[in-house]
Protein backbone atom coordinates (compact mmCIF):
# COMPACT_ATOMS: atom_id res chain seq x y z
CA UNK A 1 0.00 0.00 0.00
CA UNK A 2 1.42 3.38 -0.99
CA UNK A 3 1.81 5.83 1.88
CA UNK A 4 0.60 9.40 1.66
CA UNK A 5 3.45 11.91 1.76
CA UNK A 6 2.67 15.54 2.56
CA UNK A 7 5.12 18.40 2.00
CA UNK A 8 4.70 21.56 4.04
CA UNK A 9 4.57 24.90 2.24
CA UNK A 10 6.95 27.56 3.53
CA UNK A 11 4.44 30.41 3.98
CA UNK A 12 3.57 30.11 7.67
CA UNK A 13 0.29 31.84 8.56
CA UNK A 14 0.32 31.25 12.31
CA UNK A 15 1.28 29.00 15.19
CA UNK A 16 -1.17 27.74 17.78
CA UNK A 17 -0.89 25.72 20.99
CA UNK A 18 -3.46 23.12 21.98
CA UNK A 19 -3.23 20.87 25.07
CA UNK A 20 -3.99 17.17 24.75
CA UNK A 21 -6.92 16.49 27.07
CA UNK A 22 -7.67 13.21 28.82
CA UNK A 23 -10.73 12.88 26.58
CA UNK A 24 -8.39 12.94 23.53
CA UNK A 25 -6.70 9.72 24.65
CA UNK A 26 -7.78 6.39 23.14
CA UNK A 27 -7.51 2.78 24.31
CA UNK A 28 -3.86 2.71 23.14
CA UNK A 29 -3.15 5.39 25.77
CA UNK A 30 -2.21 8.00 23.14
CA UNK A 31 -3.91 10.75 21.12
CA UNK A 32 -6.69 9.18 19.06
CA UNK A 33 -7.12 9.91 15.36
CA UNK A 34 -10.63 11.34 15.82
CA UNK A 35 -9.32 13.70 18.52
CA UNK A 36 -6.51 14.85 16.22
CA UNK A 37 -9.09 15.77 13.56
CA UNK A 38 -10.99 17.77 16.20
CA UNK A 39 -7.77 19.55 17.20
CA UNK A 40 -7.09 20.45 13.56
CA UNK A 41 -10.62 21.87 13.36
CA UNK A 42 -10.04 23.90 16.54
CA UNK A 43 -6.80 25.33 15.12
CA UNK A 44 -8.53 26.27 11.85
CA UNK A 45 -11.26 28.10 13.79
CA UNK A 46 -8.65 29.91 15.92
CA UNK A 47 -6.73 30.89 12.77
CA UNK A 48 -9.89 32.32 11.20
CA UNK A 49 -10.77 34.16 14.44
CA UNK A 50 -7.41 35.94 14.46
CA UNK A 51 -8.65 37.64 11.27
CA UNK A 52 -12.22 38.27 12.46
CA UNK A 53 -13.61 35.37 10.41
CA UNK A 54 -15.59 32.23 11.13
CA UNK A 55 -16.20 29.17 9.00
CA UNK A 56 -19.68 30.54 8.28
CA UNK A 57 -18.42 34.02 7.39
CA UNK A 58 -14.94 34.27 5.93
CA UNK A 59 -15.23 37.60 4.17
CA UNK A 60 -18.88 37.13 3.28
CA UNK A 61 -18.81 33.47 2.29
CA UNK A 62 -18.80 30.20 4.21
CA UNK A 63 -16.08 27.57 4.13
CA UNK A 64 -16.57 23.83 3.97
CA UNK A 65 -13.94 21.13 4.13
CA UNK A 66 -13.79 18.87 1.09
CA UNK A 67 -10.59 17.00 1.87
CA UNK A 68 -8.63 15.78 4.87
CA UNK A 69 -5.27 14.00 4.79
CA UNK A 70 -3.24 13.08 7.87
CA UNK A 71 0.24 11.60 7.90
CA UNK A 72 0.97 10.26 11.39
CA UNK A 73 4.57 10.36 12.61
CA UNK A 74 4.67 9.84 16.42
CA UNK A 75 2.42 9.33 19.39
CA UNK A 76 1.14 12.16 21.52
CA UNK A 77 0.06 11.75 25.13
CA UNK A 78 -2.09 13.31 27.82
CA UNK A 79 -0.60 16.62 29.03
CA UNK A 80 1.33 17.22 25.81
CA UNK A 81 0.99 20.77 24.55
CA UNK A 82 0.81 20.51 20.79
CA UNK A 83 2.45 23.21 18.71
CA UNK A 84 0.58 23.53 15.43
CA UNK A 85 1.92 25.63 12.61
CA UNK A 86 -0.54 26.52 9.84
CA UNK A 87 0.53 27.26 6.28
CA UNK A 88 -1.24 27.63 2.96
CA UNK A 89 -0.79 25.53 -0.16
CA UNK A 90 -2.60 25.92 -3.46
CA UNK A 91 -5.25 28.62 -3.85
CA UNK A 92 -7.85 28.54 -6.63
CA UNK A 93 -10.85 30.72 -7.35
CA UNK A 94 -13.08 28.61 -5.09
CA UNK A 95 -10.71 26.71 -2.79
CA UNK A 96 -7.47 26.61 -0.84
CA UNK A 97 -5.34 24.15 1.08
CA UNK A 98 -4.31 24.54 4.71
CA UNK A 99 -1.41 22.50 6.05
CA UNK A 100 -0.78 21.72 9.71
CA UNK A 101 2.56 20.73 11.21
CA UNK A 102 1.74 19.20 14.59
CA UNK A 103 4.61 18.75 17.03
CA UNK A 104 5.41 18.64 20.72
CA UNK A 105 8.48 19.43 22.80
CA UNK A 106 9.33 16.93 25.52
CA UNK A 107 12.52 17.10 27.58
CA UNK A 108 13.80 19.87 25.29
CA UNK A 109 13.43 17.66 22.20
CA UNK A 110 10.94 18.35 19.41
CA UNK A 111 8.84 15.45 18.13
CA UNK A 112 6.81 15.67 14.94
CA UNK A 113 3.42 14.13 15.73
CA UNK A 114 1.67 14.54 12.37
CA UNK A 115 1.36 16.55 9.20
CA UNK A 116 -2.15 17.23 7.94
CA UNK A 117 -3.86 18.98 5.06
CA UNK A 118 -7.43 20.21 4.73
CA UNK A 119 -8.97 21.33 1.47
CA UNK A 120 -11.35 24.25 2.05
CA UNK A 121 -14.00 25.38 -0.43
CA UNK A 122 -16.02 28.60 -0.57
CA UNK A 123 -19.72 27.84 -0.15
CA UNK A 124 -22.95 29.80 -0.28
CA UNK A 125 -25.48 28.14 2.02
CA UNK A 126 -28.37 30.25 0.72
CA UNK A 127 -28.12 28.75 -2.79
CA UNK A 128 -26.31 25.56 -1.69
CA UNK A 129 -23.47 25.99 -4.18
CA UNK A 130 -19.71 26.32 -4.29
CA UNK A 131 -18.67 29.95 -4.66
CA UNK A 132 -15.49 31.99 -5.01
CA UNK A 133 -13.52 32.63 -1.84
CA UNK A 134 -13.38 36.27 -0.82
CA UNK A 135 -10.57 38.62 -1.76
CA UNK A 136 -10.05 39.26 1.98
CA UNK A 137 -9.49 35.54 2.52
CA UNK A 138 -7.05 35.39 -0.40
CA UNK A 139 -5.05 38.31 1.05
CA UNK A 140 -4.74 36.50 4.40
CA UNK A 141 -3.70 33.27 2.72
CA UNK A 142 -1.04 35.03 0.67
CA UNK A 143 0.47 36.72 3.76
CA UNK A 144 3.55 35.32 5.43
CA UNK A 145 4.82 35.59 8.96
Amino acid sequence: MARVKLYLPENVLGTFRIPVRITDINYGNHLGNAALVEIIHEVRVQFLQTHGFTELNAGGIALIMNELVVEYKNESFYNDHLIITVSCGDITKVSFELYYEISVVRDQEKFLIAIAKTGMVGYDYTVKKVTAISNEMKEILNAQM
